[in-house]
């Protein structure tokens, strides 16, 4: 390596990118924008995008992480080309680099004992100098009495100069390499470290760019010295800012900061609208707000990525949720529906969920709300009333759901057009207002305040079940 160097864009080549996630918990929000990320910009220069699972961390990777992860993935249908790569079946390629290093001179075997590198850290803390180690064995021979006694293998760091990365994001970067150390590649036994792996792997996997969140960017200059002393292409590194809360302070579990997982099953989203959510937070086209996967993959590329954190906001979320509900097949959220209410495996229940969509999806931002708002279609009779309906049907109000169920009795055809008529019937005997009928009525069929048009619920209801209802209430 020289003394001075810069790393940058190369000549043209496919482009492969990779999503690389430690399965020690669920696919959180931001990892999910990352694979998007890597997702959008291989599809939009056709290349290709790659999986790495980096399970190195045997104590806290776990399989069910693993699985949500790749669940999470499939969900949001960021499809990855070819095989999931794991890392940990890899130690003996990334132990073999190593050698490789030490060989060629480029690192060198570390005997430094834990109460040595102790020591050295007490002292430079007590002298207020940078903890970092101190290079004791760098470039000193082994002796006899190294023989058999434990080591690790450390980077042969550059020295002199200084290192600028052209990040596609954050810009000319650089770090003076007098404050990169001799970083540990080969634990004691014989295990790499993360920083060795993500190298090795990448280059076998051969990336072309490394697009992840910010907080790697002080990797990337000590992960260039493995790349260097190896000889390897450098990647092009884009590290995008990481997400806020609404109010500017660290995503966390009250920001929404979930694993992807929760805003399907627990929050109802949909996995277009989270999707195009994670596109818009650090990433813009103009003012387009709706922005579907194929004009995305158009779109995309890295010089519209912004260099300050976004902002994660769950009610923006939502909003655009309700959007993608109301464009989405009435049989899909039918099916989805179905689910969340225990009806799906019967036929005659989800074609009603299917009949029920244009109504009701008109008004719902998500899947929870929707599932709520039609769960009165599947009561039991007496159907239970929430503490609004309750007091909604006292006796005045049971005497016009006594005449409106009496002349609902007499339609002939059970039709919107007629049902109408009925209750304006009702209305105008009673010299009220339309609203003043419907909702007792609503009450009294939902046992709820909110529902659907009521011309909407006596329709889906059917004549035998809302009349029933109604006797209920009357008896």
């Amino acid at each position: 390596m020289g003394a001075s160097t810069t790393t940058g864009s190369t000549a043209p080549r496919e482009v492969v990118t990779r999503f690389a996630p430690s399965p020690t918990g669920f696919l959180h929000i931001g990892g999910a924008r990352t694979a998007l990320f890597n997702w959008l910009y291989a599809r939009h220069h056709g290349g290709r995008y790659l999986l790495r699972i980096e399970d190195t961390d045997r104590a806290r990777s776990t399989q069910p992480a693993i699985e949500a992860i790749i669940d999470g993935l499939k969900w949001l249908e960021l499809d990855w080309d070819g095989e999931v790569v794991f890392q940990f079946a890899r130690a003996a390629r990334h132990a073999e680099v190593a050698q490789q290093m030490v060989a060629s001179g480029h690192a060198y075997r570390c005997y430094a004992t834990a109460a040595e590198l102790e020591a050295m850290r007490a002292e430079q803390k007590a002298k207020g100098l940078p903890l970092r180690y101190d290079g004791r064995w760098r470039d000193r021979v082994p002796g006899p009495e190294q023989e058999g006694e434990p080591f690790v293998v450390r980077l042969r760091a550059e020295r002199e100069g200084a290192t600028t990365i052209v990040d596609q994001v954050q810009g000319s970067v650089t770090v003076q390499n007098v404050e990169l150390d001799d970083m540990v590649l080969l634990r004691s036994d014989g295990t790499p470290t993360y920083m060795l792996a993500v190298v090795v792997d990448d280059h076998d996997m051969g990336v072309t760019h490394v697009i992840r969140g910010d907080d790697h960017l002080n990797n990337a200059f000590r992960q260039l010295g493995i790349i260097r002393a190896m000889g390897w292409p450098e990647p092009t590194y884009a590290h995008i800012p990481l997400i806020h809360g609404a109010d500017g302070a660290k995503l966390s579990k009250r920001h929404g900061a979930l694993g992807v997982d929760a805003y399907r099953d627990e929050l109802g989203f949909l996995p277009e609208a989270v999707d195009n959510y994670l596109l818009r937070l650090g990433w813009g086209h103009g003012d387009a707000e709706i922005i579907g996967r194929e004009q995305a993959i158009e779109w995309f590329d890295l010089a519209d990525v912004g260099r300050s954190p976004s902002r994660f906001d769950i009610k923006k979320l939502e909003n655009l949720n309700g959007h993608y509900l109301r464009e989405a097949d009435d049989a899909r959220l039918a099916g989805l529906i179905g689910a969340r209410l225990g009806v799906s495996d019967d036929s005659n229940a989800v074609d009603l969920l299917r009949r029920a969509m244009p109504v009701a999806k008109v008004r719902a931002k998500t899947i929870n709300e929707l599932a709520d708002g039609l769960g009165f279609l599947f009561r039991t009779r007496p159907i239970d009333m929430d503490e609004g309906a309750a007091k909604l049907l006292d006796d005045s109000a049971r005497q016009l759901l006594a005449r409106a169920r009496d002349v609902l009795d007499d339609i002939g055809e059970w039709s919107a057009e007629a049902l109408e008529a009925a209750v304006r019937q009702v209305a105008e005997e009673h010299s009220i207002g339309l609203g003043k009928v419907a909702q007792p009525l609503r009450a009294a069929l939902t046992g709820r305040t909110t529902s659907p048009g009521i011309f909407d619920v006596l329709a889906l209801l059917g004549r035998e079940e809302s009349l029933a209802r109604l006797s209920d209430q009357l008896a």
